[in-house]
């Protein structure tokens, strides 16, 4: 029996969706305004996060309730790798740290995974959903803002193992509302779902921070670079 939790999931999550999209850091994404240094820490810090929640999927794959959201052609771990080396070069994995927000969305994934396996249905919805739905305009906007060509820098918008969004998103919602979970575990999933979405904005305000900082400085050179000429 369906538990239409692909629906409930959408509709329980509303505000929290709504309040990471008005994080700074991501308003001035989508208003294309992005610079390559906070970008390329955002990736990094997203590489952390998936190598935790593909990791954990993967030692859970026979779990049964997160057997059922097994999709390996959603990773995301392998195109963040290509995404780093474009930005960091061959070395990126020397250079890269994980933030504070990022530690803490870390952990909490690898701790469900040992104590309620179900949970990460949460993370993997409200991670890989989004990266269907949005993640072709965050591609273009990137390569507009950046001036990047072809698929440089963009790789981890690309599933290549997934021929058509809409038809894989249909099935994964088939998925969702098919697992075999009683209703205190979706009141659970969409609490956690929640979470997950509060996680990823305080990984997003973390930049926007940094960003700040950046945007400070260049104001900065700028100005006394201008004085420079007055003078």
């Amino acid at each position: 029996m369906s538990t239409n939790l692909a629906q409930q999931l959408r509709e329980g999550t509303t505000k929290s969706h709504s309040m990471a999209e008005n994080v700074s850091f991501v308003k001035s994404f989508l208003g294309g305004v992005v610079d390559k240094k906070s970008y390329r820490k955002l990736l990094a810090n997203l590489f952390f996060v998936y190598t935790a929640l593909e990791e954990e999927i993967e030692k859970n794959k026979t779990h049964f309730a997160v057997q059922s959201i097994y999709f390996p052609e959603l990773n995301r771990t392998s195109s963040l790798k290509q995404d780093l080396e474009y930005y960091y070069g061959s070395n990126w994995a020397g250079q890269i740290c994980i933030s504070s927000a990022t530690k803490i969305y870390v952990d909490r994934i690898r701790n469900i995974s040992i104590n309620q396996p179900e949970l990460l249905i949460a993370h993997a919805y409200t991670r890989y959903m989004g990266d269907l739905s949005g993640g072709q305009i965050l591609k273009r906007i990137a390569q507009t803002a950046m001036n990047l060509s072809n698929d440089e820098g963009t790789a981890f918008y690309n599933f290549h193992n997934i021929k058509d969004d809409k038809k894989f998103k249909m099935i994964y919602r088939h998925a969702l509302d098919n697992a075999p979970i009683d209703q205190m575990q979706i009141k659970e999933i969409i609490a956690e779902a929640n979470i997950a979405f509060n996680l990823n904005m305080k990984v997003f305000q973390e930049l926007n921070s940094n960003f700040i900082k950046i945007m400070g400085m260049l104001l900065f050179s700028a100005i006394t670079s201008l004085r420079k000429k007055i003078i």
